[in-house]
């Protein structure tokens, strides 16, 4: 009896961790197929910041489940110890660091507001051609979002840093809603034309609250099945002789 259940648990763990390698591999090819594609859409991701790192974002999960899958898989099949106590403690980093993650957002929620992000922006944005890496992400949210400033264009008053490094402009080029191709871009950085009035803030919460749900429901699911495969990983250990 002992040793069938063993054997369930070893293909029950085959067919997870296969899943899983499956899922992994296809990432990877994604994300080298987006960074070696000769037909241009490598420059398309490169131009904005948030796809790019979102390439390799993929990479770096692709990866780890590759490697996950692939130890899973192997232990199993061939009941190796080693191969299971890496698989065991792998997971068991993984769900460590979720969890990190999880108590860390909770106890620096207070960072998340709309405040924090106007008195960050107002201190430390320097504008459109700023290299700085916070002006630089500013700019791909807002370029990415459609919007302006955390709450509005009125963001980049008088305090701001933006305006005290460049005093003859009204707002970042960024924030230009260009509808007239003869209107200059000065016109635009003076006031002139339609300036994007919708708030980043605004536009970030819209664009991801029909996935929150999704995405806490989700959240369980994967701790759900990491707690699993260590209790089966740990059983089947346990049990090869």
């Amino acid at each position: 009896m002992e040793g069938d259940c063993l054997s369930c648990i070893k293909y029950l763990m085959f067919i997870f961790n296969f899943f899983i390698f499956l899922g992994g591999s296809f990432l990877l090819g994604v994300g080298i197929w987006v960074l070696v594609d000769p037909t241009g859409f490598r420059e398309i991701v490169a131009a904005n910041s948030l796809l790019f790192t979102g390439v390799y974002a993929i990479l770096i999960m692709g990866g780890m489940l590759f490697l996950l899958g692939f130890l899973g898989c192997c232990g199993a099949i061939r009941e190796n110890k080693c191969l299971l106590l890496f698989f065991f403690m792998l997971i068991l980093v993984i769900f460590l660091a979720e969890l990190a993650v999880a108590i860390l957002a909770f106890i620096f929620r207070e960072h998340l507001t709309r405040d924090y992000f106007t008195k960050e922006l107002k201190t430390h944005y320097q504008g459109t051609n700023s290299t700085d890496v916070f002006t630089s992400t500013w700019n791909a949210i807002m370029t990415t979002f459609n919007c302006c400033g955390v709450n509005s264009a009125e963001d980049f008053d008088d305090q701001s840093l933006f305006r005290r490094l460049n005093p003859s402009r009204i707002v970042p080029e960024v924030c230009c809603q260009r509808t007239d191709l003869m209107m200059s871009k000065e016109e635009c950085l003076r006031g002139i034309m339609p300036i994007r009035n919708k708030g980043c803030y605004s536009a970030v919460v819209d664009y991801f609250e029909t996935y929150i749900y999704m995405a806490g429901a989700l959240a369980i699911v994967v701790l759900t099945i990491e707690l699993f495969a260590m209790v089966f990983a740990m059983c089947l250990f346990r049990g090869i002789q």
